[in-house]
């Protein structure tokens, strides 16, 4: 069986970026479209699919926020941000619209590629086939492990990559609780060296989508001062 292309989209009104974004992942074997705004990355995404969006947030135009919420209304694909260094509330912000990571210019050539292949990696997930959805239960709460999504009162909520990834560790591990620094490494594959808004955030916006009230968790729950854990027992079934 012939094995897929992945295909990734670059979006950048810097063409030098671009450029070298595009060679860094061609070296890869990935295929990549450049766009120079999030109106082009949205008309690109209306025709064609792709595993990875690389998002700059400061462009002419439409920006990387505003293309990140409208992209998000109708794609779960993996998100990372390219943000300027001082841009910490645009970082936020991103992360809070839907994006799964972020860097900041300049970066690491070695890094950015780094954690590609982690967020690509993480997102196909491992395949089981001839075999049924695998789910993760606990209470009213569950994890169908192979179309990635959660159900809750029979209502199928949709998760971007890292927001799957993050609770599917959770769900395997209840009552284990697990540092900042732990989420970002098992995670998302490395650390931040001190910086974990990205765990906080995705904690928060799982709260949103998961929990009857984001404000008092069942599930979700905080060991203030020591990091995250989930309360329910789950019961895995196949």
């Amino acid at each position: 069986m012939e094995q897929q292309t992945t295909k990734v989209l670059v979006v950048d009104d810097n063409p030098e970026i671009r450029d070298i974004i595009h060679v860094l992942l061609e070296g890869e074997g990935i295929r990549v479209t450049e766009a120079a705004d999030g109106s082009s990355a949205l008309h690109f995404l209306e025709k064609g699919s792709f595993d990875l969006i690389i998002l700059d947030i400061m462009m002419p135009g439409m920006d990387g926020i505003t293309a990140m919420t409208r992209l998000r209304q109708s794609h779960n694909l993996p998100v990372i941000l390219l943000t300027a260094k001082s841009e910490d509330t645009d970082k936020v912000l991103g992360l809070n619209m839907g994006a799964d990571d972020y860097v900041t210019k300049p970066f690491n050539i070695l890094e950015l590629k780094a954690r590609i292949k982690a967020l690509l990696r993480r997102a196909k997930g491992p395949a089981r086939p001839g075999r049924n959805p695998a789910l993760l239960t606990a209470g009213d709460l569950s994890l169908d492990t192979e179309q990635r999504v959660a159900i809750r009162d029979g209502r199928t909520i949709d998760l971007t990559a890292k927001e799957y990834d993050l609770i599917e560790l959770l769900m395997k591990n209840p009552r284990r609780v697990y540092s900042r620094e732990s989420l970002m490494n098992l995670v998302w594959g490395y650390s931040y060296a001190g910086d974990y808004r990205t765990v906080d955030v995705h904690i928060r916006r799982l709260r949103e989508k998961l929990e009857r009230v984001p404000a008092e968790p069942e599930y979700i729950m905080t060991k203030w001062g020591v990091g995250y854990y989930f309360a329910g027992e789950n019961q895995p079934t196949v």
